[in-house]
């Protein structure tokens, strides 16, 4: 067994002191070891991207990176979305536009989209098909979810003016 090291993590704007072994993934760091369960573990390999959290701004999966290789960087999870009491606008279109079903996958999905719309907030629709097709869905047949980013891109664009 290795031994424990420990670091900060910076996670939504809040510093996590932890002390794991240097081995543990970001997922299980950021649900073990900061207490945020929305970032959800499914396949472990990096093929379902339910576990999708922003590191620095960019899209990245969380069971896929060691939770010491986040140190010194700035990681936004679900949790970190909405501004106290209001939704972010990718949490209400997904609501409104029915984007999920089990809610499994949702986070993972709402951490990729808002990673490519704060980059990319003119993607085309053919860009942000391929972008969303990275992540896996077993519910809703991708289309409520492509229409909730849609919505949530415009509303977006129309805050920023």
């Amino acid at each position: 067994m290795s031994t424990p090291i420990a670091f900060t993590l910076r996670v939504n704007g809040k510093h996590y002191a932890i002390r794991t072994p240097a081995r543990r993934n970001l997922a299980d760091a950021l649900r073990e070891d900061c207490g945020l369960t929305g970032t959800h573990l499914g396949c472990e390999h990096g093929v379902c991207g339910a576990c999708t959290v922003l590191v620095d701004g960019k899209p990245v999966r969380a069971c896929l990176m060691f939770a010491v290789q986040a140190q010194g960087k700035e990681v936004r999870t679900v949790e970190g979305l909405a501004d106290g009491e209001n939704f972010h606008p990718l949490q209400q279109a997904f609501w409104e536009h029915h984007g999920l079903q089990c809610g499994f996958c949702t986070p993972g999905f709402l951490m990729l989209a808002a990673g490519v719309l704060e980059a990319e907030p003119d993607i085309g629709d053919e860009e942000l098909k391929q972008v969303l097709s990275s992540n896996l869905c077993r519910c809703t047949g991708y289309q409520n979810i492509l229409k909730a980013v849609r919505a949530a891109a415009a509303e977006m664009r129309k805050r920023a003016k």
